[in-house]
């Protein structure tokens, strides 16, 4: 993260610093694609398993 997010941009607050953070775990917990969930992201993951439960 640190490389990847805080190195390439400064921030005016502390406020402004704590909600990049945010997005960006947001981003790479949610949407970013795992290779232990065989290259999807959680979401697209937890989609199918739920579609395939049934």
């Amino acid at each position: 993260m640190k490389y990847e997010q805080l190195n390439y941009e400064k921030f005016k607050t502390q406020e402004a610093a704590k909600l990049s953070v945010i997005d960006y775990l947001a981003f790479y917990n949610g949407r970013r694609s795992h290779s232990t969930l065989g290259y999807q992201s959680p979401i697209e993951f937890e989609r199918e398993f739920y579609r395939n439960a049934v």
